[in-house]
């Protein structure tokens, strides 16, 4: 997630942070690499032009000039107007009202839509302990009703089911009364969506909202478009009140475009971002977060509530427990470890949330996303061992890897590879069970300050 700019924006922050003095010039080189970054991620012009200026303004002054670290206090300034151009805080799905809390949700085709209806829908019922219903007003596209459908059965929602021969309003009407009749507390109703803005779309999803008066009115914009999601964003604003703004694909956006311009552009703060495929790859949007991501100082944060949530508590207590008594750390511990893994999003999503990622890991990105799909290579290679062979990795020689290969349909080379990556997690694990266990390494990661090796940990 935002790659590209982050690493731009990390290198000219490196730069600047150890300056013990800073001039006018140093000042002007730094805003000008700045200025550069965010418009080739295409951040708008006018947010770029605002963004700089307050920047300058504040550099330019004492609290800068005369900082005893000026470098570091430069940085800070960058990272705290970073965060005000993205609205500063976190801003809540507003459900303060007598159930059902109506929210309706626009878009155009494509944007990820209906499938982030559902990622609402579970986010509400996990996080927030309520009962949803979803409804799709979509009437052109009878297979996005079905897809709602299925979908709500994923998340185990309530599905309201409509006639074709109903209106987009009647439907969306109709779909409230009966969330009432089941005593719902929120009700998600999906609008049809197009490949553009036009007025019949507009007036359509205009008749829907004076219909229902929903307390909360969701745009779903794709990231990847950049600056554009910012302008469809504000096209939608000019005819419906938007609440808010939720950002999809944003796993595989590298530039920021969208994020950075949205809220200056529209007024409406981002409340979600879509971060992956899942059911559960929807999280609440904290601009501080984000933009210690993209200045290269991860987001522990939000890594030790994703480990929190994601992590079997048990193995995991079993594990330490293991380890305490002094016992090794074997292949299956490892299996179980990859599991972990990809339920927390996998490699690269665990590492960009880690500070200082570029001062403890020489692997670079392109090899970590690749190790990431290789995940499900690892554990077939181990899933054709012999659980003697898992649980004494060490008598694992020629004739056994010969085996192994064939029977996960791998190469030998596979086979050595996981054995070396295993070797690399046992040594840290021996580590780990040294200082005290996860909690203390992960305490240590908060604190910026990473293992005598210099990494958090070695893969």
């Amino acid at each position: 997630m935002f790659d590209s700019l982050g690493e731009r924006l990390s290198r000219t922050m490196k730069n600047i942070r150890g300056q013990d003095r800073i001039t006018e010039d140093n000042v002007n080189n730094t805003l000008r690499e700045i200025r550069i970054a965010l418009l080739e991620s295409d951040v708008a012009l006018d947010v770029v032009r605002e963004f700089i200026e307050r920047v300058k303004q504040k550099a330019m002054g004492g609290d800068v000039m005369h900082s005893i670290t000026p470098g570091q206090a430069l940085v800070k300034m960058v990272n705290d107007q970073l965060i005000a151009i993205m609205g500063g805080v976190n801003e809540s799905l507003n459900l303060n009202t007598q159930p059902p809390a109506i929210i309706l949700i626009a878009g155009l085709q494509g944007a990820g839509k209906t499938t982030t209806v559902a990622k609402l829908a579970k986010w509400l019922r996990e996080k927030k302990q309520k009962s949803v219903m979803l409804a799709s007003s979509d009437i052109y596209r009878p297979a996005a009703i079905e897809q709602l459908r299925i979908l709500s059965n994923e998340v185990n929602a309530k599905f309201f089911t409509n006639r074709l021969d109903k209106s987009p309003v009647e439907i969306a009407r109709s779909a409230v009364v009966e969330a009432k009749l089941q005593c719902t507390d929120v009700i998600i109703i999906d609008t049809a969506g197009r490949l553009h803005v036009d007025n019949r779309m507009m007036a359509e999803i205009k008749k829907i909202y004076t219909a229902i008066h929903p307390i909360e009115t969701l745009f779903t914009v794709d990231s990847m478009t950049g600056q554009d999601a910012a302008n469809t964003a504000q096209a939608f604003n000019d005819v419906l009140p938007l609440t808010g703004v939720i950002l999809t694909k944003m796993d595989g956006d590298a530039r920021a475009g969208a994020a950075l311009s949205i809220r200056y552009i529209t007024g409406k703060p981002i409340k979600f971002i879509g971060v992956g495929e899942r059911m559960d790859a929807l999280e609440p949007f904290y601009p501080d977060r984000v933009v210690s991501r993209i200045l290269g100082m991860g987001d522990v944060v939000s890594l030790v509530e994703n480990a929190q949530q994601k992590i079997d508590k048990d193995a995991a207590e079993q594990l330490a427990s293991k380890l305490k008594q002094g016992k090794n750390f074997d292949l299956e511990d490892f299996r179980t470890q990859l599991r972990q893994m990809e339920k927390m999003g996998g490699m690269s999503s665990i590492l960009e949330k880690i500070p200082r990622l570029n001062n403890f890991s020489n692997t670079p990105k392109k090899q970590i996303q690749a190790n990431n799909k290789e995940l499900n290579k690892l554990e077939a290679i181990i899933d054709s061992m012999t659980q003697k062979e898992r649980k004494r990795p060490n008598i694992i020689k020629g004739s056994r890897k010969k085996r192994i290969a064939s029977g996960s349909g791998m190469k030998i080379q596979d086979v050595n590879r996981l054995l070396k990556q295993f070797n690399q997690m046992q040594k840290m694990m021996k580590k780990i069970s040294k200082r005290g266990g996860m909690a203390r390494m992960l305490q240590g990661l908060k604190s910026h300050r990473p293992m005598d090796d210099g990494s958090p940990f070695q893969y």
